[in-house]
């Protein structure tokens, strides 16, 4: 059962604070609290001035004075180690479901240091940060990964305790881009495509009495036809041959070469064929329903075709709050208002 208080509180979150790649920390976007010790700092002080006033004793009194201008310091430098920082999204990152997908951001400090700077998203945190004013440093924050698809943190939280841990400041930046998850890789069964080369593989099939090959030995992902079983038979050794007219005819990836699996399985099988495709340099393309990858090779072009596998069939992520409840509405009231005028 949801929250209705949680729920509310966020919605105010995100009002506060709304999406954007840039973060400028104010005193409108900032919060501070006391943490546990602060709040036993601040009975503590409270105990000592019953006493104070009981005992009627100066030297109490004095000391819990004291005591209580180094909270209230500790209060303002917390806020303006956060005040005027800068907080920018340079990169979201790339990366195969399950795995934490590197998001690069650059921290900026304003006019003030800024020290002790934690950056956490969920379960993921860095290392204290340390800035002189002006200065800037990019730091990688892991997020964690469970689907394929675009994965765009809702908030990023940032975080100071210093000087003395009694209070801690804090805010969040809720990016707008959003990284991109591979599908997991899983070995793909062999399969045949259903892809019709057209004349290219007319071309590459009327070559292959060709005597001249390259033998090499068998990678996993071969197609048995190109295993030379009688060598296999002779010796033991299972190699393939690439034949020379063969270079400039195109290997499909075929989402529908696997009919009995489900589709993220089929895309898994895809990206396992896509890496091994890449990693060994030959051409090949990429056929999904409603999308198209002519046939290329290199690194480049198996980078291209994982972020279409890992974004087949998902919208990129679009912020529920950007108008307030009602403006179209009004705006369109208001156009037919105007309309109206002018044609009277």
């Amino acid at each position: 059962m949801k929250n209705p208080f949680r729920n509310r509180f966020s919605r105010w979150i995100n009002r506060r604070i709304p999406r954007s790649d840039l973060q400028i920390f104010s005193q409108k976007n900032i919060f501070i609290l006391p943490t546990g010790a602060g709040v036993v700092f601040g009975l503590l002080l409270v105990i000592m001035l019953l006493t104070g006033i009981n005992y009627q004793n100066s030297l109490i009194y004095l000391s819990t004075f004291l005591l209580g201008a180094v909270f209230v310091g500790a209060m303002h430098q917390t806020h303006r180690n956060l005040s005027g920082l800068e907080l920018t999204l340079v990169h979201p990152g790339e990366g195969y479901a399950g795995d934490d997908i590197p998001f690069r951001f650059r921290l900026k400090a304003g006019r003030d240091d800024a020290i002790a700077i934690l950056l956490s998203c969920e379960e993921s945190g860095l290392a204290p940060v340390h800035l002189h004013s002006g200065q800037a440093q990019d730091v990688t924050l892991p997020v964690h990964s469970a689907h394929r698809g675009y994965l765009r943190p809702d908030r990023v939280r940032i975080e100071t305790r210093f000087p003395f841990g009694l209070l801690k400041a804090w805010s969040w930046v809720r990016p707008v881009s959003a990284g991109v998850v591979f599908p997991r890789p899983v070995p793909a069964p062999e399969a045949f495509s259903t892809v019709e080369d057209g004349e290219e593989s007319a071309e590459a099939r009327s070559v292959e009495g060709n005597d001249h090959a390259d033998i090499r030995p068998w990678r996993e992902g071969d197609l048995s036809q190109r295993v030379l079983w009688k060598r296999y038979a002779r010796t033991g050794q299972m190699v393939v041959a690439d034949w020379e007219g063969e270079q400039g005819g195109p290997y499909w990836l075929d989402f529908n070469a696997y009919p009995g699996a489900d589709h993220e399985l089929r895309l898994s099988y895809l990206a396992y064929l896509v890496n091994e495709r890449g990693r060994s340099g030959v051409r090949f393309g990429l056929n999904l329903p409603g999308q198209i990858i002519e046939p290329d090779s290199g690194p480049a072009h198996a980078a291209r075709c994982l972020r279409v596998l890992a974004t087949w069939g998902e919208e990129r992520p679009r912020d529920a709050m950007a108008e307030p409840h009602g403006t179209r509405k009004k705006e369109r009231e208001t156009t037919s208002e105007w309309v109206a005028e002018g044609q009277a």
